[in-house]
C-alpha cells in the first residue's frame, strides 16, 4: 500500500510551512469571494492584503530555509514548485480584487454567484490535498480531490464561454461589456491557479508512491 507519511515527519517544518501558505491561499479567496457578496466593504481588501502579504513571507521563508536544510521530505524542486503554486493563488486574488474595487460601479445587478462557488471549492481541494500531504496512507482520497478539482476547472471553462457568448450577443454597452468580461477572466484564473496547484501535488504524490 502506498503510504505518503514517509515524505514527512510528523514535526517536518517544511510540511508546516506549506500547510500555512495552503491556509493563507484559502484564506484570500475566500475574502475575495467576499467582496463579490459585499463590494463596498473596503476592510475585506484590507485584510486580503495583509493574507497575501502573509502568504508572501511564507514562501520567502521556505527558500531561505531550503538553502540552510541539508536534508528534505521532499525533493528541493518539488517543494518549490508546491509553494510558487500557493503563492500564485492569492496573488491571483489580490488581481481579482483590485479590479472589483475600480470597477464596481459597472458591475451592478451582474451575478457572479456561480464563479464565486466554483472559486471556493476549488480553494477547498488544494487547502485539503496539502494537508494530506501529511497524513494520507495511499492515494484514494488525494485522488478524488484532484478529480474534483479537475471537474470545477472543467466547468469554469464552460461556464466562460456561455458568459462570454452573453456579452458578444449585445447584452451590455461596450465598456461594461469589456469591464465584465475582465473580471470574469480574473475570477477564472483563480480558478485556472488552483487546478495547477493540483497538478503539482499529484506529480508529487505519483512521482513518490
Amino acid at each position: 500500500m502506498f503510504s505518503l507519511q514517509k515524505l514527512f515527519s510528523k514535526g517536518d517544518r517544511f510540511q508546516e510551512l506549506l500547510e500555512a501558505a495552503a491556509q493563507e491561499s484559502h484564506e484570500s479567496v475566500r475574502l475575495v469571494i467576499e467582496m463579490i457578496k459585499s463590494p463596498r466593504n473596503t476592510q475585506n481588501f484590507d485584510d486580503l492584503v495583509l493574507t497575501r502579504r502573509k502568504e508572501k513571507k511564507i514562501s520567502e521563508q521556505i527558500s531561505v530555509e531550503l538553502v540552510q536544510t541539508f536534508i528534505t521530505g521532499l525533493e528541493r524542486e518539488d517543494i518549490e514548485a508546491l509553494a510558487r503554486g500557493l503563492y500564485r493563488i492569492p496573488k491571483a486574488a489580490e488581481k481579482l480584487a483590485e479590479r472589483l474595487v475600480i470597477a464596481s460601479p459597472h458591475m451592478e445587478g451582474v451575478d457572479f454567484s456561480k464563479q464565486a462557488d466554483m472559486m471556493a471549492k476549488a480553494t477547498d481541494a488544494v487547502h485539503e490535498m496539502v494537508k494530506q500531504l501529511r497524513d494520507m496512507k495511499d492515494l484514494e482520497k488525494i485522488k478524488l480531490l484532484n478529480d474534483r478539482l479537475q471537474y470545477v476547472e472543467g466547468e469554469a471553462d464552460k461556464y466562460m464561454n456561455e458568459l462570454l457568448r452573453d456579452l458578444y450577443a449585445g447584452k451590455f454597452d461596450p465598456l461594461r461589456a469589456m469591464i465584465i468580461r475582465d473580471v470574469y477572466e480574473l475570477m477564472e484564473k483563480v480558478v485556472d491557479r488552483c487546478h495547477d496547484t493540483g497538478n503539482v501535488i499529484m506529480h508529487i504524490v505519483l512521482k513518490n508512491s
